[in-house]
C-alpha cells in the first residue's frame, strides 16, 4: 500500500490535524491501525477521479482488539496524485460509532487465541 503514496506526501487522518508527512510517518501510523484491529470489511463505495484528484466515499467495519468492540466508520477522502499516479496529499473525514461488541473475537481473546 505504501507504494500509492509519493516519498513526501502529506496524510490528514482528519482535516483539522496537523498532517503526517512522508512515507515513514504514514508507514508508522498505518503500523498502529493494523496492530490495533481485526476482522477489518472495507468498501469503497464511490470514487470519482478528475486529472489528478481522486475523491472516494467509504465505508469500514472493523474489531478493536483491546475491547472487542465493532465499530463501524464511514467517511470520505480526497486524493491529489503526482506525474506518476502516486498520493503527494491525502485527506479524509471520518465518523465512527460503536455498534455492538464482537462476540467471537472477545471469546478468541478469552481463551488467549
Amino acid at each position: 500500500m505504501l507504494e500509492l503514496y509519493a516519498d513526501d506526501a502529506e496524510y490528514r487522518l482528519d482535516p483539522f490535524d496537523e498532517p503526517l508527512v512522508g512515507v515513514v510517518a504514514i508507514r508508522e501510523h498505518w503500523n498502529g491501525v493494523v496492530a490495533a484491529q481485526d476482522h477489518i470489511e472495507f468498501d469503497a463505495e464511490r470514487v470519482w477521479a478528475s486529472g489528478r484528484t481522486v475523491l472516494a466515499s467509504w465505508h469500514v467495519a472493523i474489531t478493536r482488539r483491546a475491547s472487542a468492540e465493532r465499530v463501524r466508520i464511514r467517511g470520505f477522502s480526497t486524493m491529489e496524485l503526482d506525474d506518476q499516479g502516486r498520493v503527494t496529499r491525502m485527506r479524509e473525514w471520518p465518523v465512527e460509532r460503536v455498534v455492538g461488541v464482537d462476540s467471537s473475537y472477545q471469546k478468541r481473546a478469552e481463551a488467549g487465541e
